[in-house]
């Protein structure tokens, strides 16, 4: 049973899915090598994939966040790890492109244009060990100098840097007039201070090689502090673009492993004979069912995303529903593959088969930002009427925010 889907959304789908087959061929190799699926991403060059969500206006495909969801789902049923890289350049460029239809803004047409060229594929770098990713503060120390700020820090989880040009990361800025300050900021991986370390060596999603990234001293002119807000508050900006767009992002891909695990255990079944048989059926059905669940909310978050309904109510609100999107399907894609174990038995364990990667991989699913526990306890607090962080509306903030020396 697969989803139903657009005129649209099914073209791109059918594209997605002769890469996807590819990608499966070479998955084994670079889960067992420890390695980068880099001519995974020539393809998806090929293909005109990293333009895939930049408007037509400047060049790319114009998919928004409907046309986004399943091309990650199917791409993942290929290969979870190199459709969880790509998600970390094709996300932002959807929030980048989303926020350019509305203000035509210079700055991020220049980077939509430059992703077109080739001359730009990003990465999201902002986890730190012992930090949850929130988006709220960071470790990393941003220091005032001439022309901008200077970062020192050290960023775990860096997830697509193998083959980025740029990325996203964030800072505390101490000496913000008003209190300390979280910079958001663009920086080339190419900068000097900046240093990859080859520290990913993981039970799941090898093929993403999300290294540490260090960074020494490393300048960021002012023009590249993209946006700043009090640390340990919640914001409207992060909210528009990265809960709205990262969480049901990710929830594709953990939903599009599952997806292929599911689709592979039912040739599976079938070729063995056992499709009549009513035990296997009902662990079949269950699984179905678990992942048209999941896809229920990842389209309702695209809607509210696409009307921007989902930011007219209060921040905290929207990161709560954004945050039981990427929880539910997370889960739901755990949940999946146990019962597909109970179906499978000692096959679903042999490393000749690709149903014990995509086991592992799935893992990843519920301490990716945001995490389980995290989660529930803002679900919570959200139902029950508590404010967790203080929030920081459109208004206050503004198009320019900067942080001030």
């Amino acid at each position: 049973m697969q989803p139903l889907l657009t005129p649209k959304q099914q073209a791109l789908v059918d594209r997605a899915a002769k890469l996807a087959d590819s990608f499966a061929e070479r998955a084994a190799e670079h889960d067992r090598d420890n390695t980068f699926p880099h001519q995974n991403y020539d393809d998806l060059r090929e293909a005109g994939f990293l333009r895939l969500s930049v408007p037509e206006e400047l060049g790319g495909s114009g998919a928004g966040l409907p046309e986004i969801l399943p091309v990650l789902e199917r791409l993942a049923m290929g290969d979870g790890a190199t459709a969880l890289a790509f998600t970390m350049h094709l996300s932002p460029l959807g929030q980048w492109a989303s926020v350019w239809r509305r203000t035509k803004a210079p700055r991020l047409e220049q980077l939509l244009r430059k992703a077109v060229d080739g001359e730009l594929v990003w990465a999201s770098i902002t986890s730190e060990t012992g930090l949850r990713n929130d988006m709220t503060d960071a470790k990393t120390r941003a220091v005032r100098v001439e022309g901008g700020f200077e970062l020192t820090g050290r960023k775990s989880f860096a997830t697509n840097s193998a083959v980025a040009t740029h990325c996203s990361t964030t800072a505390r800025y101490e000496d913000a007039d008003g209190g300390p300050r979280l910079l958001l900021c663009q920086i080339a991986l190419d900068a000097p201070g900046v240093t990859i370390h080859q520290t990913w060596n993981t039970m799941g999603m090898r093929g993403t090689q999300s290294n540490d990234v260090e960074l020494d001293k490393v300048f960021v002119e002012d023009a590249a502090v993209v946006h700043s807000l009090p640390v340990k508050h919640l914001d409207s900006r992060v909210l528009e673009t990265v809960w709205a767009w990262a969480m049901p992002a990710f929830s594709a891909v953990y939903t599009g492993i599952a997806a292929g695990a599911l689709d592979w255990t039912v040739q599976t079944l079938i070729q063995r004979g056992k499709a009549e048989d009513p035990v296997l059926q009902d662990v079949i059905g269950e699984c179905q069912i678990l992942l048209e669940s999941s896809r229920a909310l990842i389209y309702r978050q695209a809607e509210e995303v696409t009307s921007r309904r989902l930011f007219t109510g209060d921040i905290q609100d929207g990161v709560a529903r954004s945050a039981i999107v990427k929880y539910t399907a997370a889960n739901n894609a755990v949940q999946v593959m146990q019962r597909l174990v109970d179906a499978l038995g000692g096959m679903s364990y042999t490393k000749a088969l690709p149903f014990e990667r995509m086991w592992r991989d799935v893992q990843a699913s519920t301490f990716m930002p945001m995490g389980n526990l995290a989660t529930r306890k803002l679900v919570g607090a959200n139902v029950l009427g508590v404010r967790t962080l203080p929030e920081i509306g459109p208004d206050e903030t503004g198009p320019d925010s900067r942080a001030k020396g």
